[in-house]
């Protein structure tokens, strides 16, 4: 990443103040319409768009979505607008996710333009010469290379390794004579892509890994805390896919791990990093990405506003809204080290954010000059929130989640106004056009 900068502090900041109701959107339906800047329009925002519930629905594409991007490019397939692809999968290369996307969308994505879950993990050097262990199903091993991390432990390997851990299903355990253990250099962290295949195997080995100081050799011991470092990627409880009703994401396999921890041990699990939407870290990364489009277009003017387009109201709305508090609050942070070098007094009024929800980092990239002015939410109705199944309420102290039910993580506090988006839509070609229209691009 060449247009990462040096980091810096001061992530402690929120802003104490939230966005008003969502405003609800109806653009009306009709013939394909283009999306052209006039000449005195300045180039200024850029798009960030969830995958699943809003390009897609499992392999199939919402029919919405080709059209829209049909119109986000010109007739040479170049992008008018810097446009990143903000997903909290991660069971693949951003190679592999680029190209699925291009043939679904019928235009051409850049790795570059794809950022998953995992993607910010780049960014925690301090993990690379560890000894982890890798959870997930796909090309974990491979992913985790590429992510810079030298010495990668997966699941398989540590069943191979220690043949009488995994006996949950009857059919693997060992047969007849018990099979010798070869065992392994002790783990010194865990890293957790996304939900893997066979959970119980999984769930098994990791307590394992954690109970044990990363040496499945020893014996269980709840006095090993705390235990050995653990980084999650993507807390999503719910995904949307073809079936009608919402399927079980990582999140889910995170609540298990966690249960069965604490049933163990009378200790909470604890992760040095949650990464994935909506921490902070990941809008932070997305914006990274969006400047070097935005570099790549010719543009020479900052990037001012980020549009987030996304269907979950704990993850996308959450997130795009929780980072638009981070902008805000450093904004006015600066403003008032200004005020405070002129002589004047100020108040800090902004709360201060969690660890989880700084995604495990400390820092910033970038300066708080390079930052955007602020980041909309946008609700598209194709996914997981949708107005069949709940009417969106007038009243701002309400908002599109249940107050009682909490779908988000354990370790992000339950604001329900940051579950409150700016604007709700029916589809994604409803939301690029309402975008547009903000920003003063005409349609055509």
């Amino acid at each position: 990443m060449q247009r990462i900068r040096s980091l810096r502090t001061g992530w402690q900041l929120l802003k104490s103040s939230c966005e008003g109701a969502a405003k609800q959107v109806h653009i009306p339906l009709g013939t394909s319409r283009s999306y052209n800047r006039p000449p005195q329009v300045p180039n200024s925002f850029g798009l960030l768009f969830d995958i699943d519930g809003v390009l897609v629905r499992g392999r199939t594409p919402i029919p919405a979505a080709k059209q829209c991007f049909r119109n986000l490019v010109d007739r040479n397939g170049k992008y008018k607008v810097p446009v990143v692809f903000v997903t909290n999968a991660g069971n693949c290369m951003r190679q592999t996710k680029a190209e699925h996307l291009s043939h679904l969308l019928d235009v051409e994505v850049s790795p570059d333009q794809v950022m998953l879950s995992h993607s910010p993990l780049r960014m925690f050097t301090q993990f690379h010469k560890m000894r982890v262990l890798v959870s997930g199903q796909g090309p974990v091993e491979e992913v985790a290379h590429n992510l810079g991390f030298q010495d990668v432990v997966t699941i398989d390997m540590l069943r191979e390794a220690y043949p009488l851990l995994d006996v949950v299903d009857h059919n693997r355990r060992p047969k007849d004579s018990i099979p010798p253990t070869k065992g392994l250099p002790p783990i010194d962290a865990v890293i957790l892509f996304g939900e893997p295949i066979r959970w119980e195997t999984n769930l098994q080995l990791i307590v394992d890994v954690l109970l044990t100081s990363g040496n499945p050799d020893n014996n269980w011991s709840a006095m090993r805390y705390p235990h050995i470092p653990v980084l999650a990627c993507n807390m999503d409880l719910l995904w949307m896919a073809e079936a009608k009703n919402p399927r079980f994401g990582h999140g889910m396999f995170l609540v298990c791990l966690e249960s069965l921890y604490k049933k163990i041990t009378g200790n909470d699990l604890k992760y040095e990093a949650l990464i994935g939407k909506p921490s902070v870290v990941t809008y932070n990364y997305a914006e990274l990405l969006i400047r070097q489009q935005a570099e790549g277009l010719g543009w020479t003017t900052p990037v001012k506003r980020l549009y987030a387009i996304g269907d979950n109201p704990m993850a996308d709305i959450y997130g795009a809204n929780l980072y638009n508090h981070y902008l805000q609050t450093s904004h006015r942070a600066k403003a008032q080290m200004q005020a405070k070098a002129g002589g004047a007094e100020t108040v800090d009024d902004a709360l201060k954010m969690t660890s989880a929800e700084l995604g495990g980092a400390s820092n910033v990239y970038g300066t708080e000059e390079d930052l955007p002015e602020g980041c909309s939410s946008i609700l598209v109705c194709t996914g997981v929130y949708s107005r069949d199944q709940q009417e969106l309420p007038q009243d701002p102290e309400h908002t599109v989640t249940e107050q009682r039910i909490f779908h988000g993580h354990r370790d992000f506090r339950f604001d329900p106004n940051l579950t409150q988006p700016s604007f709700v839509v029916q589809d994604v070609k409803e939301a690029v056009e309402l975008v547009f229209e903000q920003e003063g691009w005409p349609l055509d």
